[in-house]
């Protein structure tokens, strides 16, 4: 198994991707719900952020105050970079424990759909594949502005305040390209499945597994007939 990091921009339709990758069979882990769950009541990063940030950054039912919390590091890289630090290893943790679920059932990769993939960086290493769900400015423009009812400054606005696409584009290993007819890039998807299901990289990691654990239950038949009484 290896995994393919997928990401976008606002309103370059990588939604829709991901859906009809779904649709394919394909197994998708949405990083964002991860980091949502990690921070429940009752979870060590839960309690690692009251203990750092305060009761101030809780809602009334003990759920984090996203709102509250991203005011807290707003501009302050040290208090960022302290909460970044209590997360991302949970959100590893959940990350690999779903990745290991999807193994365990056959697949041949995982898609983990992270929008914020080139901008942090902390998960690349692990990504064979990187995939960006791009569209043209001047139609990124477009779609926000009808999607959100925006004018044009405020839509300008959230989109600059993201990576640029083709800086993401550039960075990619592919890029679906949504700036033209959906049709067009349902294929494109359609077509990079059918390329990543072909892939043989999948076997040196799955062969490993499998050898450790043919070795394990050696050495337990070993341990067996030696510890246990003969008949």
């Amino acid at each position: 198994m290896f995994l393919v990091g997928l990401t976008g921009g606002i309103a370059s339709g990588k939604s829709s991707v991901i859906q009809v990758f779904q649709q394919l069979g394909c197994a998708v882990i949405d990083v964002d719900v991860i980091a949502r769950h990690v921070v429940q009541p009752g979870y060590p990063a839960h309690r690692r952020i009251v203990e750092a940030f305060g009761t101030e950054v809780l809602l009334e039912n003990g759920d984090i105050n996203r709102k509250v919390l991203g005011d807290l590091i707003f501009n302050q890289p040290d208090r960022r970079q302290l909460l970044n630090s209590i997360t991302h290893p949970e959100i590893r943790k959940e990350m690999m424990k779903e990745t290991f679920k999807y193994f365990l059932r056959g697949y041949r990769y995982v898609i983990l759909d992270i929008p914020l993939l080139f901008e942090t960086k902390k998960l690349l290493k692990y990504m064979k594949h990187t995939v960006v769900v791009y569209c043209d400015r001047d139609t990124q423009l477009a779609r926000l502005m009808k999607r959100n009812n925006l004018n044009r400054e405020d839509a300008e606005a959230r989109i600059n305040a993201q990576l640029p696409l083709k800086d993401k584009a550039r960075m990619a290993n592919h890029v679906l390209d949504n700036s033209g007819e959906w049709s067009l890039t349902r294929r494109q998807v359609i077509l990079l499945h059918a390329k990543l299901e072909r892939s043989m990289e999948y076997l040196p990691l799955r062969l490993g597994v499998l050898t450790g654990l043919a070795g394990i239950a050696s050495l337990l038949y070993l341990l067996t007939r030696y510890l246990l009484p003969s008949p």
